[in-house]
């Protein structure tokens, strides 16, 4: 059988035993026609539907959109139900998602020309158990973005891998209430990134062997400004060594291969519980935004940092990028396991006070290797003053907020 559409619908009774709702299952088989049939499906759904996608190997053409609320797309596992847009010609994506509710998991996208999975503009969107993945390795003509959705609300990522995108493997931009967990990102020039986003919970992923293990950024000139309470913590974020294939350009090419979590102008930001090592430039670095900027509303500094009681092991034995050019002139090789920039506001200080909101709190075990380098916003201090590495002198905390709690993971 080439292609098999089936719909059927489920009754679901209330509590008081009368209807709530039917939902449609519609199964698709690979084969002939199947690009039509199941763009169709995602047209033709009605709100609550399951579209079962079978086993097996899905040649794809052209882009998939997805605008109908509260709709299921399930394959048979990540290993098994695999959608392959090598030889897409039309469309910026392999699956395009702009309605609320949406659920993705188990199945695999591979090799579009563009980004894997976009969300645009959703309210709850679910990826479970899905890999987006560039099977030529890292290219920098492999799509920007694997799992990507931005400007939306409820987002959950779990049990997931991507692999080798041109920009971030797990992006989430310009949204709020996020959860990325038990997921791997693998080969990619950044692994997992946070961008101008509120309240993120990130934990329990592995990042490995992409340029940057995990990155939480906010940028200037975007509709969602001033990124904030993010965590990251019992994350395995080692290995990660791949050279930066970026797009020249981009934010994202700056990034030194072997970074291992980098915080740049975000704040109350809280890092903790994850195991980090192998990471030739870093394990953790706080900076500021490089680049010169007409945002009035933007503040380039990371700002209300809490790291304390992370496992670090090897790092910063090969530098690169500004790391290599920048930092270890400073520190001395190998650089320290933790750098923070030092650049704040007009003048630099080695330590706020134990009662200012906008701290830079470090503390980890006996060992942990630490400097500031004590930057001026945009500049070196001209009498080059000497990076502060006694790591004793950031002891201190701030509460720890409560966890995440989205709607559709309760």
């Amino acid at each position: 059988m080439k292609r098999l559409i089936i719909a059927f619908y489920v009754l679901v009774f209330g509590a008081a035993g009368a209807p709530a709702f039917s939902q449609e299952v519609i199964e698709i088989e690979p084969g002939e026609g199947v690009q039509e049939a199941l763009q169709e499906a995602l047209i033709m759904a009605a709100p609550g539907s399951v579209i079962e996608l079978k086993a097996g190997f899905y040649e794809l053409t052209n882009a998939l959109s997805l605008d109908v609320p509260n709709v299921t797309i399930r394959g048979a596992g990540m290993d098994e139900t695999i959608l392959s847009f090598k030889n897409q010609i039309s469309g910026s994506e392999g699956l395009l998602i702009t309605a609320d509710g949406a659920r993705v998991e188990a199945l695999a996208v591979e090799d579009t020309p563009g980004d894997g999975i976009k969300a645009k503009g959703v309210d709850q969107i679910s990826f479970i158990g899905v890999r987006v993945e560039w099977t030529r390795g890292p290219h920098p003509e492999n799509g920007a973005y694997g799992l990507y959705p931005v400007e939306s609300k409820n987002v959950l990522i779990d049990g997931s891998v991507v692999k080798g995108c041109s920009d971030a493997g797990i992006y989430v931009g310009q949204s709020q209430d996020i959860i990325v967990r038990n997921s791997r990102a693998e080969l990619n020039v950044a692994g997992i990134e946070i961008e101008n986003s509120y309240r993120a919970d990130v934990y329990n992923n592995v990042a490995t062997h992409n340029t940057g293990g995990i990155l939480v950024f906010d940028l200037p000139n975007l509709p969602q400004m001033g990124g904030h309470s993010v965590r990251v913590f019992g994350n395995t974020v080692v290995a990660n060594d791949t050279p930066n294939f970026a797009p020249p350009g981009n934010i994202i090419a700056t990034v030194p291969m072997g970074t291992g979590i980098m915080v740049m102008a975000n704040r109350d930001i809280e890092i903790f519980d994850n195991e980090l090592g192998d990471n030739a430039s870093t394990n953790i670095l706080l900076a500021a935004y490089p680049r010169e900027y007409n945002d009035p509303t933007y503040n380039p500094l990371p700002r209300a940092i809490y790291v304390h009681d992370n496992k670090h092991s090897r790092a910063g034995y090969a530098p690169d990028g500004a790391v290599k050019d920048l930092i270890a002139p400073l520190t001395g090789m190998p650089v320290p396991q933790i750098v923070w920039d030092g650049a704040v506001d007009g003048i630099w200080a080695a330590f706020f006070g134990p009662d200012d909101d906008q701290a830079i709190y470090i503390r980890e075990a006996e060992g942990t290797t630490f400097a500031n380098l004590q930057f001026v916003k945009d500049m070196v201090l001209p009498w080059g003053a000497s990076p502060d590495t006694n790591i004793k002198n950031y002891d201190g905390s701030f509460p720890s907020r409560e966890p995440i709690s989205l709607p559709q993971d309760q």
